[in-house]
């Protein structure tokens, strides 16, 4: 089968597509014939060398997010061959979701919405779940204030959809020429990239401010950033917590139901054949991207 990998760290020249085995399914694991697998800018931090060292043997497989079909499952998996799913292929590994055939624990596995194609529902588990997860973290009441920076982006975007569904009063932060789709979200401000607002109760920082995003956040007031062991110092007794996301498949099943209730909105910025992955990751590192590049083996 074929698989898109690194070898070495650097740019996007340096993502490869290689032949290699066929991956085999342990106990409580299936493996998914891949119909599509986003790309997210956790594989340029993987490809760029920021988040992990090669593992051994020199390669380091791209991708996190995963739809296709169950066709093979190991003893106690909890999804028989032939079932729909997507899936999260969570952490370093040889061989992950950009490829023909991936295996991933059964437990961060759910059934693929129904409304929407394989390419949209790949774009799911990744940024919903952190977008989730990231809202855990600040435990919002429901007319609590909350920002959310990067707001036209995947994180952000699910983010406001699902503080709004909960109740939360949301502003999202955005380029001028994204008003319209932020607040298409249900935001009920829009804040323009580079203006003050707020105090807000809390700030989640998809695009990645930092401590510039803290200037948004009343005294005693949350951040929750979404880069792993990257928030920034605390002041005015602001607390800063980072989420890491983890794979839950059971949590991954309710956000794929809120997917077929029209809560939440993928989006596909445009597809790529496996062998153009390189491409994609050009294309990615360019910037300004609005709703997911996914590959297509």
């Amino acid at each position: 089968m074929r698989a898109v990998v690194v070898k070495s760290f650097g740019g996007p020249g340096t993502v490869e597509l290689v032949a290699t085995a066929v991956p085999e399914p342990g106990p409580g694991q299936v493996r998914i014939k891949v119909a599509a697998a986003a790309v997210n800018p956790v594989d340029a931090a993987y490809r760029a060398g920021f988040l992990v060292p090669l593992p051994e043997g020199g390669v380091l497989g791209l991708g996190w997010d995963v739809a296709g079909t169950v066709d093979a499952a190991g003893t106690g998996a909890p999804f028989a061959t032939g079932a729909e799913v997507v899936g999260l292929a969570y952490g370093p590994a040889p061989v992950k979701a950009q490829a023909e055939y991936v295996v991933v624990d059964g437990t961060a596995v759910a059934p693929a919405p129904a409304s929407v194609d394989a390419v949209h529902a790949s774009t799911v588990p990744l940024n919903t779940l952190t977008a989730a997860q990231a809202l855990d973290l600040l435990d919002l009441a429901p007319g609590a204030t909350l920002l959310v920076t990067g707001a036209a982006g995947a994180v952000g975007g699910y983010a406001v959809q699902l503080a709004h569904r909960a109740g939360i009063r949301v502003a999202g932060v955005a380029g001028a020429a994204d008003e319209e789709l932020v607040r298409s979200f249900g935001a009920d401000r829009f804040v323009e990239r580079g203006n003050a607002a707020g105090p807000f109760d809390a700030v989640l920082d998809a695009a990645v401010l930092g401590a510039d995003a803290l200037a948004y956040v009343r005294d005693g007031g949350d951040y929750v950033g979404v880069i792993p062991n990257a928030g920034p110092p605390s002041v005015r007794d602001i607390r800063v917590q980072v989420v890491e996301v983890a794979a839950d498949g059971d949590r991954l099943a309710e956000l794929v139901k809120l997917v077929d209730e029209g809560v939440l909105t993928p989006r596909v910025a445009r597809t790529y054949p496996l062998e153009q992955a390189a491409d994609a990751h050009t294309r990615l590192a360019e910037g300004g991207v609005r709703g997911r590049l996914v590959l297509v083996p």
